[in-house]
């Protein structure tokens, strides 16, 4: 039986980025060929749109660079992917880099000025509480 991966959408070149842009990227696939992967993005499934506003962490809610507090939806998503994590026995988990739901070991600090700080996404955050293992496509 294969092993199962949760993937983020955006890295398998879905659309689902802020911007409605993908990044697709060739690493993941490498790693991803004899895998089943499911494919996840928490903020679409937590009810934001795309295009959005970008969004960063800041004193522990999450801010649109319009000011809009938007924590609800990037926790509702990041639920909603624990529970498919659950469902299908993921172990492991590969998200995009710096992002405020997806991010593992660095996000941006919360000022939209291209700061990194150490910390996780939302969702990344809770994965890794339950002991799934997060890694981003930067450390392939």
């Amino acid at each position: 039986m294969k092993e199962k991966v949760l993937v983020s959408s955006c890295l398998q070149g879905i659309e689902c980025r802020y911007n409605a842009s993908a990044y697709h990227n060739d690493k993941v696939d490498e790693y991803v060929k004899d895998k089943d992967v499911i494919l996840v993005c928490p903020e679409v499934l937590g009810g934001l749109q795309v295009p959005r506003n970008p969004c960063e962490i800041k004193v522990g809610k999450v801010i649109s660079v319009s000011g809009e507090d938007v924590s609800e939806a990037f926790q509702k998503g990041a639920e909603i992917v624990f529970k498919i994590a659950q469902e299908n026995n993921i172990k492991k988990a590969i998200l995009k880099s710096r992002s405020p739901s997806c991010g593992s070991n660095w996000i941006y600090d919360g000022t939209f000025s291209g700061k990194l700080v150490k910390g996780d996404g939302i969702c990344s955050s809770l994965l890794k509480k339950h002991g799934i293992e997060v890694i981003s496509e930067e450390d392939l």
